[in-house]
C-alpha cells in the first residue's frame, strides 16, 4: 500500500508541474544562464555518505545537495544551482541537461536520467 501511495504521490507531482509549465513555460537554459551569471561548466565533487550521493562544488562555495538515486541528481544539482543564483522558479528547473563527474560517469536528461558510465 506505501508503494502504491508513494508512487500516486509522484504521479500527481509530475502532473502539477505539467500545469505549472504551460502557464510558466521555462526559459531556454543558456538565456537562464546569461541572465543569472551562471557558468556553462562547473566543477563537482560527489561522495557517498548514508546511502546518499551528497554533492558538492570547489566552484560555488556553499552549494551542497543530496540525492537518494542517480535518478534525482540531475534535478537536485540544478535545483542547487538555481537556488544558488537565486533563479526563480518561474524560470526554469534545469540549466544542465547533463553532467559529468570524473571518474564517475555522465548523468543526462537526454538519457532520462541514467548513469552513462564512461
Amino acid at each position: 500500500m506505501v508503494v502504491y501511495d508513494i508512487i500516486n504521490m509522484l504521479n500527481k507531482r509530475k502532473m502539477l508541474n505539467r500545469i505549472y509549465r504551460s502557464i510558466f513555460p521555462a526559459q531556454e537554459e543558456n538565456a537562464v544562464k546569461k541572465q543569472y551569471g551562471i557558468p556553462n561548466q562547473i566543477s563537482l565533487a560527489l561522495e557517498l555518505k548514508d546511502g546518499c550521493f551528497v554533492i558538492t562544488s570547489p566552484d560555488l562555495p556553499g552549494l551542497i545537495t543530496q540525492a537518494r538515486n542517480t535518478d534525482e541528481l540531475l534535478n537536485m544539482v540544478n535545483d542547487a544551482v538555481l537556488t544558488y543564483y537565486d533563479v526563480p522558479k518561474r524560470v526554469s528547473d534545469f540549466v544542465y541537461n547533463k553532467i559529468d563527474i570524473h571518474g564517475i560517469g555522465t548523468f543526462s536528461y537526454a538519457e532520462k536520467r541514467a548513469l552513462q558510465t564512461n
